[in-house]
């Protein structure tokens, strides 16, 4: 087998209506391009995992999960380690879901019962308590907040190159308008650029590439006044603060639920 490359379940069909998967991956690890009957659900618990489902890139970082529904091909790629939870829903269930592939706001209950599954190796829920929690998982799902992705890309020259621009110096902290003229437009164009394309502004664009960035380099064990100062901020609180929006904990705890999955 290829180095680094994810095996992939064997399964002709599901063994039940739902199939959990945990696992953890290391760096510069990914999967070969495949596709199932089944709908599924990508999560990482620490780290964040990057997916082309169908041509589209999506990113999966702590809080957030990936749908993809039945029958889209799709790989992944694991820049750095990541603990991944993974949950395969048969194709009836599929119906009340997004039938198109998308990022889902991953709820507490739902992070839980997919943290219990993995500690106690559930895979096929079989007794009732395990049926009821399956149940729960779904529920969840369906009531998941949908966004389209996670850190969406622009297809406009200018916006473009902004963008690549910041994901290799994420810590830059040039203005829209300052942006604008190094790429020849306008400021108010580049507003408009990004609301059409990214469905938001440069500076929620700006501070997801920050979040993402952030956990890669608290995984790779920087401290958080390092990472705060790398990532543009004027004070580590500053940081703490944008963190905690996006993750829903601060890096500290990240830190500490990241050890203990």
């Amino acid at each position: 087998m290829e180095k680094n490359l994810i095996p992939l379940p064997l399964l002709s069909e599901l063994p039940s209506s739902v199939y959990l998967r945990h696992d953890e991956f290391g760096a510069d690890s990914h999967s070969a391009p495949h596709s199932h009957a089944w709908g599924q659900l990508n999560y990482v618990s620490s780290g964040v995992m990057a997916l082309n489902i169908a041509g589209q890139r999506f990113l999966s970082p702590p809080q957030y999960g990936v749908w993809i529904p039945p029958n889209f091909e799709h790989s992944c790629y694991n820049r750095e380690a990541v603990v991944y939870r993974s949950l395969y829903v048969a194709v009836e269930h599929c119906q009340v879901l997004p039938g198109q592939p998308c990022t889902l706001m991953i709820s507490d209950i739902l992070k839980a019962i997919l943290h219990d599954f993995a500690e106690r190796d559930v895979k096929v829920p079989e007794s009732e308590r395990d049926r009821r929690l399956a149940q729960v998982l779904l529920d969840q799902l369906q009531s998941a907040k949908v966004q389209t992705r996670y850190l969406p890309y622009a297809e406009s020259g200018g916006l473009h190159a902004v963008m690549t621009a910041l994901q290799s110096s994420p810590g830059d902290n040039r203005t829209l308008a300052e942006w604008a003229t190094q790429v020849n437009v306008s400021e108010r164009t580049l507003a408009r650029q990004c609301l059409r394309e990214l469905g938001m502004s440069f500076g929620d664009w700006r501070q997801r590439l920050r979040f993402l960035s952030s956990i890669q380099a608290l995984d790779k064990g920087m401290t958080v006044q390092e990472v705060a100062f790398d990532m543009g901020y004027s004070s580590a609180s500053a940081f703490i603060a944008m963190f905690q929006r996006e993750a829903g904990c601060t890096p500290d705890q990240y830190r500490r639920q990241a050890r203990r999955v």
